[in-house]
């Protein structure tokens, strides 16, 4: 749980550039932060899907035997 929050912590500050604010004055202060979590969860959850669906994949490339096995199949020329 605390790996969790400490890399939380360090995208907060090295990504969202948490460790330097806009703003004088506490109240101010938090209520960017409050706004970068807002955002950051916002594109956390972006990148979810709905429940009891599967994201959409990209097809495989056939496997060496696979490509092996379709060209040595009769009636396929070498």
């Amino acid at each position: 749980m605390r790996a969790g929050a400490e890399s939380t912590v360090r995208e907060l500050t090295e990504s969202h550039g948490l460790r330097r604010c806009r703003y004088r004055g506490q109240t101010k202060v938090h209520v960017q932060h409050v706004l970068t979590a807002i955002a950051v969860n916002i594109e956390r959850l972006s990148g979810c899907t709905p429940p009891g669906t599967q994201p959409p994949r990209q097809p495989r490339p056939p496997s060496h035997f696979t490509r092996l096995f379709t060209e040595l199949a009769p009636g396929n020329p070498p």
